[in-house]
């Protein structure tokens, strides 16, 4: 089915060539060039993650994602009599791969070298800075590129919420595969669901069919200023690249890679403890955490019963594996919707 898709994925590509993809460009950097912390998230997120996504990442032995990052990238290096590169795409500030170190350097791994690749002039130097202030530039290096054409050899490469940015998926993942090699890994967290973070019909009728039952305060866009008595599906990639293909990052991702590791989560829970909305629900309060708990029991069912597919992924891959290590029977093959 996917081969059947290529024209329309060429025709789209073809649309974001020239002066669109240099609009993108700028309008990309703009967003985050004066921001500083990128990734906050509203408190009611980190109750949701705590209680219900934290156990997910435990059952495989991790914490949280940089823990899995920290990890699978100290598991790289004892497989080496050497030391290895690291290249992250799209690292931006280089918060999480600060921390990552961090965490290699409390845990006495050494020999690792971490390269942020990132387009915004801006955001590498803020990175440049902080690693000198941690003591960590020589473990965690700018590195000024655009991953939309980047080539290069690496043990590892790392994409912590940038494949979702990508134009140019099918060079990256092919960069990717012939870059890491046969003893190489890639590993990624990002985001799987529709194009610009929208929802797909079957998980939008059941967002509607929440949003009904929500007092209207809890309905007031933040991100956008606006007030949604209807929740209205906002495309985020009409300007940069939010979200530009993130649609196609599992199907292609199954295309040219072996899973190692696979954990996907989450659908109609985003909606409610993300930035635009996220900020109304008080985890302090016995009901907003009554809300999410109901939100968030709906959508596992939704999804471990196929009505929806998981917007959200954390995978080890390689070129080949002998088994896949997955939560229950949410495969790659289960949790990859197609247009």
């Amino acid at each position: 089915m996917f081969n059947r898709l290529r024209p329309l994925i060429a025709r789209a590509r073809a649309r974001l060539a020239g002066d669109d993809y240099a609009a993108r460009l700028q309008a990309e950097i703009a967003t985050f060039e004066d921001q500083v912390n990128v990734h906050d998230l509203p408190p009611i997120f980190h109750y949701w993650s705590n209680r219900y996504l934290r156990p997910m990442f435990e059952a495989f032995g991790y914490s949280h994602p940089e823990d899995f990052f920290a990890r699978e990238i100290a598991r790289a290096r004892t497989e080496r009599a050497r030391p290895i590169r690291v290249v992250s795409l799209g690292a931006g500030n280089g918060d999480s791969e600060l921390r990552i170190a961090g965490l290699l350097r409390e845990r006495g791994v050494d020999g690792v070298r971490i390269e942020c690749l990132d387009i915004n002039p801006a955001m590498l130097a803020r990175c440049a800075n902080d690693a000198s202030a941690q003591d960590l530039s020589e473990v965690v290096v700018p590195l000024l590129g655009d991953f939309n054409t980047w080539r290069d050899r690496a043990d590892v490469v790392m994409a912590n919420q940038s494949l979702h940015h990508v134009v140019e998926l099918e060079h990256l993942f092919d960069a990717i595969h012939a870059g890491i090699g046969d003893e190489g890994v890639f590993l990624t967290c990002d985001m799987i669901g529709r194009n610009g973070h929208q929802r797909w019909p079957e998980a939008l009728q059941a967002v509607g069919e929440i949003w009904a039952t929500l007092p209207e305060r809890y309905r007031y866009n933040l991100q956008l200023r606006r007030l949604e008595r209807a929740f209205l599906d906002w495309d985020c990639s009409v300007a940069g690249f939010e979200g530009i293909r993130a649609q196609d990052i599992l199907p292609l991702l199954k295309e040219r890679f072996a899973f190692d590791t696979f954990l996907a989560w989450g659908n109609i829970i985003d909606v409610f403890v993300d930035r635009s909305f996220g900020h109304h629900f008080d985890p302090e309060n016995a009901d907003d955490r009554a809300r999410i708990d109901a939100i968030h029991a709906r959508d596992e069912s939704g999804i471990d019963r196929g009505e929806w597919k998981p917007t959200h992924l954390t995978a080890v891959m390689r070129r080949s594996v002998t088994r896949t290590r997955q939560h229950r029977h949410w495969s790659p093959q289960f949790c990859c919707r197609l247009p």
